[in-house]
């Protein structure tokens, strides 16, 4: 009982680092995702290149860089901070990608059917693109959502008192057997949380496979 207490104390920091970093990711990969679809190549570069600079570097590495690295004036990032802007940013990389899949994946022919309709391309966009879009993007959306959950535990190495962290502070306090305990106990509590959404994220592709086959 100690241990399962000791691993429930980070269960609250570990589900607010999850969707802090996942709803900054799903905001700010919009603009992102537009921007690599752009005909522009300057615009369409330069998300580009963002995006691979992001996704190249290890998420250990941000968050060490926003913690350690980052000071202007009296300003420096404390832990909590450091993790939910640095898996943040690592969010919005992976979820403009996947965007940009849905909006690519979307048929040419539906923006020529909405133009011939006399819909503007703004219309067309908002109306006709981005809702398929999101209905072919969903199921990966969601299994993104599960990986963030794990990779959570990444901030425990500067010392944001999620799961992990708690049970690195037991197995400290009880060098023994017992100190494996709290681990077993996280890993048993990560499959439980990404169970629903691994659910959601079936549920999601059956049904957008089952509209697009009927």
């Amino acid at each position: 009982m100690d241990a399962f207490s000791a691993v429930l104390q980070g269960l609250p920091m570990t589900l607010m680092l999850t969707l802090s970093a996942f709803m900054i990711g799903i905001i700010g990969a919009v603009p992102l995702a537009v921007g690599l679809s752009s005909p522009n190549m300057i615009i369409r570069l330069a998300c580009r290149i963002f995006v691979d600079l992001v996704r190249g570097v290890p998420i250990i590495v941000w968050l060490f860089l926003l913690k350690f690295g980052i000071q202007i004036g009296t300003f420096k990032f404390n832990p909590v901070s450091a993790a939910i802007v640095g898996l943040g940013i690592v969010s919005i990389a992976y979820l403009a990608e996947i965007y940009r899949g849905g909006l690519q994946a979307v048929p040419r022919g539906q923006g020529e059917a909405a133009g011939a309709l006399g819909l503007d391309q703004g219309t067309t966009f908002l109306h006709v693109t981005v809702p398929q879009a999101f209905r072919i993007v969903s199921p990966s959306i969601a299994t993104y959502l599960t990986g963030l959950l794990k990779d959570s535990s990444i901030a425990s190495t500067i010392i944001v008192t999620e799961m992990v962290f708690q049970s690195q502070a037991f197995a400290r306090q009880h060098p023994t057997t017992e100190g494996i305990l709290p681990y077993i106990l996280v890993g048993i509590l990560y499959i439980v949380l990404s169970l629903p959404v691994a659910y959601l994220s079936r549920s999601l592709d059956a049904r957008m496979r089952k509209a697009v086959y009927a």
